[in-house]
């Protein structure tokens, strides 16, 4: 009995030693888990994303024929019309931004002709091997993020919205020909349709300036034809101060009245419907009270000046597009 009574205490005594070294452990591991763990060694070296380089895709010299280059695969047509732009800018997504390029572009969607099923695969795989024949580099393949396809301006959006697809909700592909002596960008993105794509070619060119500034004498020719002319004086934006680059044309305005010292002008500000109409009415008439303080600062009698603001009640165009509403931004002079 008492052999039995010791052996129930040594094992009763076991089990209480256990628990306790069991609720030290306990403490100690709760406490070592809320020790902040060292930091991660960090290095201050670039980043290893690499960027991309234009100049690491190889030059082609394979023979090409007239832009856009590339005929659709068999059975497969580009349905959209007046499809070529002499000179503008595309964007084109490359992994993490757009590439900008500027020059030539063709854009168009392509489909099915009657009869043939559409298959995103069959024109997608028919072009890359086309352009990789002509050791054209596949420098992209991704959908463009969300918020990076809305850094393309609205305008060029819609423009070439047949060439862009349905971008960021389709995988885009970018290519590249690098020639010698200019730069082909090729981009193919499907619609949500599930029957046609958008694709873009643009050849890049230098840029030609082709304007001029009107002379003293145009102007004299068309106030003589027709008593007015629309010039564009470019102001600080929503203020009366003209800028520099305008300096010239109003030095031409100059020279034609003390050419022609009878001479009587009426200045007249004009702006588009952009904002409220009264402000625009006031700030039009402070340009044209600039345009003529220009004038009288160089000898000119303000007596032969006369000066009206017209806001945005005489367009010449409707105000339909920024394309339009730049064109009603203007100073006309006219003949009194």
């Amino acid at each position: 009995m008492k052999i039995k009574t010791l052996t129930l205490l040594l094992i009763t005594c076991m089990i209480a030693a256990c628990n306790s070294n069991k609720k030290q452990n306990d403490v100690t591991d709760t406490t070592d888990s809320l020790v902040t763990p060292p930091a991660a060694e960090t290095t201050s070296g670039p980043s290893s994303a690499k960027k991309f380089d234009l100049n690491s895709v190889p030059i082609s010299d394979k023979t090409l024929g007239t832009f856009p280059y590339f005929n659709l695969p068999e059975n497969y047509e580009d349905t959209s019309k007046n499809t070529i732009a002499d000179y503008d800018v595309a964007y084109f997504w490359v992994k993490d931004h757009f590439e900008k390029p500027e020059g030539k572009i063709f854009y168009s969607r392509i489909k099915a002709k009657e009869g043939k099923s559409y298959s995103d695969l069959e024109v997608a795989r028919n072009l890359d091997e086309l352009i990789k024949s002509v050791d054209g580099v596949k420098i992209s393949e991704m959908k463009v993020p969300a918020d990076s396809s809305h850094t393309i301006p609205d305008n060029n959006r819609v423009k070439y919205m047949n060439g862009y697809g349905f971008m960021a909700n389709a995988i885009t592909t970018t290519y590249l020909i690098r020639r010698a002596d200019r730069n082909i960008w090729i981009q193919l993105t499907p619609y949500d349709d599930a029957v046609s794509a958008g694709w873009m070619v643009l050849e890049t060119k230098p840029f030609k300036m082709t304007a001029s500034l009107i002379k003293a004498d145009a102007i004299k020719k068309e106030l003589d034809t027709k008593g007015h002319i629309a010039l564009y004086i470019n102001f600080d934006t929503d203020k009366a101060t003209i800028k520099t680059e305008s300096a010239p044309i109003i030095d031409e305005i100059q020279k034609l009245l003390t050419a022609n010292p009878n001479l009587k002008i009426a200045i007249e500000g004009h702006t588009d419907n952009s904002g409220d109409a009264a402000h625009n009415k006031k700030l039009s008439e402070q340009r044209a009270n600039a345009v003529k303080a220009a004038l009288t600062s160089k000898g000119i009698d303000s007596s032969r000046l006369q000066t009206k603001g017209w806001g945005s009640d005489k367009p010449i165009v409707e105000n339909t597009s920024e394309e339009n509403k730049a064109k009603n931004r203007r100073v006309e002079i006219v003949k009194l």
